[in-house]
């Protein structure tokens, strides 16, 4: 696989949960390779509609670059957490059929060492999915506190020696910079008393500082309200996640979203009382062993799917 390459991740299955029909509209949040996007085009026939969204800059030229001459489809630069803005703006886009949120980092992010993501190849320490945009994790790390570093990586990368690693940073940058990743790996390794079999020491910590420096959570948060507001009455909003605490606010939304909100016992309700804004579609799906053993990077990744229903939804908990 080449550093632009990418293996779509619960390809059909993502295209099984849009039930795709032909004119169709549709969002990709999460535009990366195109992968999942060129299989929606492929599906949606003539008179469909595709609207793909990235923050990376690389993802959009290439995406560009990929669906160059095809009219059906519009590629905009920004964060998902911004999509219903942007589609009015640029598309006049309201009522879709289905939007897919693939969540995490591309192999491609992964693979190119400039972009600082891996521990396993030495670049510059930046993880920043809009090398355009905010601070790096470079940078992050010059100046933060101790405590909220070691919150960090307690609360965002559940790593049990948080207060070690933490520290060990501070005293290492009152020597010097901390500027790459291997740098930055050394760090760490050395701070850990006791390895996980299986996984590198330093893999807690750089998901922790990559999902702060990007606010991934605080994106996916706001990204699932308005993917809700955008459908259409039986519309689909398909979510693949790869972190735990990313697919847990996926779950806790659609499962929100999709359960009445009755009043206590032996108080009367009415019939509208039971309608929810979505409903929920079958349980969370796993990628086979099969495309495990073809993309081991698949292996934690799991797909939950919801449909829109006619309820009004204004944001945040149904009334």
């Amino acid at each position: 696989m080449t550093s632009e390459q990418h293996i779509p991740v619960l390809k059909r299955e993502a295209l099984d949960a849009l039930a795709i029909r032909d004119g169709g509209v549709y969002v990709d949040a999460t535009l990366g390779r195109s992968g999942h996007a060129q299989a929606i085009a492929e599906a949606m026939g003539p008179q469909g509609r595709l609207i793909g969204f990235d923050r990376d800059p690389r993802a959009i030229e290439l995406g560009k670059e990929v669906f160059a001459g095809d009219s059906r489809v519009s590629i905009i630069h920004s964060e998902f957490a911004r999509m219903k803005d942007m589609l009015r703006e640029f598309v006049d886009v309201e009522n879709v059929d289905g939007v897919l949120m693939d969540l995490g980092v591309s192999s491609p992010q992964l693979d190119q060492a400039e972009r600082g993501f891996s521990f396993m190849r030495d670049g510059e320490l930046d993880m920043r999915m809009d090398p355009t945009q905010g601070e790096s994790a470079a940078q992050w790390l010059s100046q933060v506190e101790e405590r909220d570093l070691m919150m960090v990586l307690f609360e965002l990368g559940e790593e049990k020696f948080a207060r070690r690693i933490a520290r060990a940073i501070v005293l290492e940058r009152a020597e010097t910079k901390i500027e790459s990743t291997l740098q930055l790996a050394a760090i760490i390794e050395q701070a850990i008393p006791k390895k996980e079999k299986h996984k590198h020491p330093a893999t807690r910590t750089f998901q922790a500082i990559r999902l702060h420096v990007n606010q991934e959570l605080s994106q996916v948060s706001a990204a699932l309200p308005q993917a809700v507001q955008l459908l259409k009455e039986g519309g689909r909003l398909a979510v693949i996640s790869f972190h735990s605490l990313e697919d847990r606010i996926v779950k806790r939304f659609i499962r929100d979203l999709s359960t009445p909100n009755l009043p206590p016992k032996n108080i009367p309700v009415t019939e509208e009382a039971y309608l929810t804004p979505l409903k929920m579609i079958g349980r969370a799906i796993k990628p086979s062993r099969e495309e495990i053993v073809d993309n081991p990077r698949s292996r934690s990744s799991v797909l939950r799917i919801a449909e829109r229903t006619g309820v009004p939804y204004a944001g945040g908990r149904h009334a």
